[in-house]
């Protein structure tokens, strides 16, 4: 059960506290790291590039992490905060929600400083847009990165431990620095990019009925909610950031429109500043229904386990 405290802890952790300072977060770190080694592989140019890059980078922070958890041993209740430390830098629960608290609250007050801030959230030109894109643009942000930043780490932390939360986030990483299909990352990217896609496939599929479970404990539309994804989920470029994303736009009967890319949703309620409200409600609801399923399931497992054997 020392996992299940450990994730538990973490959450804590991440609730009350946040990201740890830059300097030494892991996540930056990881950046430093890969930057540093595409620069020496990039000369190379070629798939084998990627595997390689993927590989060391995956090797160096496991290394890492499992050298620091062995050695706080020890002692089990520095294990349990090293652990937790560590866990909980994998996944970012207040700092996803907060940032688009701050992202409404530039809406509400300054259109101009509304559009920087969506600027760092996503990867389009966001100087000219308007009330409602900035709206679509930071729900997408937000219900895309509930499995990206909370859920697929915290379910290969419950199956493979903290190492496997750290696992998926460095495919993770390295895929939103080199997963891209432009000249300069097509072949040292491939690879990550893949990986990254395998596995957030049942991560994001899990989240999207689970936001269509939120939306009936919210009374909202919880039937177009599970419509609007299964008829939606697959019109986006990524396999996986759909089911979120349309499960949403479903169940508060907005769309969410990504120009030449994708159009989730029907527009059966306008886009207003208040929307992101409710989506930052559906999606504390999901992120609370995901750790109490989670939690009896694995309480459950590890009982029959012990029964069994």
């Amino acid at each position: 059960m020392d996992i299940l405290i450990i994730i538990l802890t973490a959450v804590v952790i991440d609730i009350i506290i946040g990201e740890l300072p830059s300097i030494i977060h892991p996540v930056v770190l990881m950046g430093g790291v890969i930057s540093n080694i595409k620069k020496v592989l990039h000369t190379y140019n070629n798939k084998l590039s990627g595997i390689i890059l993927t590989a060391t980078v995956l090797i160096i922070f496991l290394s890492i992490f499992m050298l620091l958890i062995k050695a706080s041993t020890f002692n089990y209740y520095l294990y349990i905060l090293i652990s937790a430390l560590i866990l909980s830098t994998t996944f970012a629960i207040k700092s996803l929600i907060n940032s688009i608290v701050l992202v409404k609250r530039d809406i509400d007050t300054d259109i101009s400083n509304a559009q920087t801030s969506v600027s760092y959230l996503v990867s389009r030109k966001t100087s000219n847009f308007s009330e409602k894109e900035l709206i679509s643009a930071a729900i997408e942000t937000l219900t895309e990165n509930i499995t990206d930043s909370v859920i697929a780490p915290l379910i290969y932390a419950f199956i493979f431990g903290v190492l496997g939360a750290v696992f998926y986030r460095v495919v993770n990483t390295l895929d939103a620095m080199v997963g891209y299909k432009n000249p300069e990352n097509i072949n040292i990217g491939w690879f990550t990019a893949k990986l990254d896609d395998i596995l957030n496939y049942i991560p994001a599929r899990i989240t999207g009925f689970l936001v269509v479970t939120a939306s009936i404990l919210l009374k909202l539309n919880w039937k177009n909610a599970y419509k609007i994804m299964m008829r939606d989920a697959k019109k986006t470029p990524s396999p996986n950031s759909g089911y979120p994303m349309a499960a949403t736009a479903g169940a508060l009967g907005i769309q969410l429109i990504k120009p030449g890319y994708y159009q989730l949703g029907d527009l059966i309620n306008p886009l207003e500043s208040e929307t992101i409200t409710k989506t930052i409600l559906l999606t504390k609801i999901t992120i609370v229904l995901f750790l109490i399923i989670s939690t009896f399931l694995f309480a459950i497992f590890t009982w029959v386990t012990i029964i069994l054997f």
